[in-house]
């Protein structure tokens, strides 16, 4: 049975940890979608390009040239064949990733991208519109959230724990920002699917969320993926 697990959720839920972790129990591959996002939203930063201005976006996606691999430490997203990954995770990046995200061409290019990764290959696909979009047909689909304050705490830590500069409300006031721009968009805004199973991890531990998740896929499957 190819198994594609669809997880959708805001900022800050701890998507892409979670996805890897349940990928690695399961034996198969995780595709973080927001990672393709932010390599986009960092190249236009750094080749000067205004992340407001579509057309220029939306050209400067479609000449570029965007591969995905996996290797022992994660996903590699490289952009032209430089490998951006250690570049993607600031909060410029973030806020750069969720303005371009909004545009169709934009959407476009990476939706078929990821569809056609997926198709190769059981896989976990987690990002913003996995399960309304780009694998609408997937047998097994998650919504995966936790409280703005709860996120924000998460976040916070994370980019003190890096050494990074930061303020617990500045953080807080962005991912806020964040999840209006995400769930208002005109193309494929976040929201849950309809046959999505919900997971609050708010009051929930790292280990008890990739369980829940765990029983879902085996239930889902039949106990096909256990």
């Amino acid at each position: 049975m190819v198994l594609n697990i669809a997880m959708d959720g805001p900022v800050g839920a701890g998507k892409s940890s979670i996805a890897d972790a349940v990928a690695k129990r399961l034996g198969i591959l995780h595709l973080d979608t927001g990672a393709m996002y932010r390599a986009i939203g960092l190249t236009a930063l750094e080749k000067g390009v205004p992340v407001q201005d579509e057309q220029a976006v939306t050209a400067l996606c479609q000449a570029l040239s965007m591969t995905v691999g996996h290797a022992a430490d994660g996903q590699h997203t490289l952009v032209d064949g430089r490998d951006v990954t250690g570049f993607i995770r600031t909060p410029e990046v973030s806020m750069a990733a969720s303005t371009v995200a909004k545009y169709a061409g934009v959407r476009a290019a990476m939706v078929a991208l990821q569809r056609r990764l997926a198709q190769e290959t059981p896989m976990l696909v987690d990002g913003r519109d996995i399960g309304t979009r780009v694998l609408m047909n997937a047998p097994v689909k998650i919504f995966l959230t936790a409280s703005a304050e709860e996120r924000a705490r998460r976040r916070y830590q994370e980019m003190r724990n890096k050494g990074m500069d930061a303020n617990f409300d500045d953080v807080l006031r962005d991912l806020r920002a964040r999840d209006e721009q995400d769930t208002h968009r005109a193309v494929d805004p976040l929201r849950a699917a309809e046959d999505a199973v919900t997971v609050d991890s708010t009051s929930l531990t790292f280990d008890e969320v990739v369980e829940a998740i765990l029983r879902i896929v085996a239930d889902k499957t039949g106990g096909a993926w256990a």
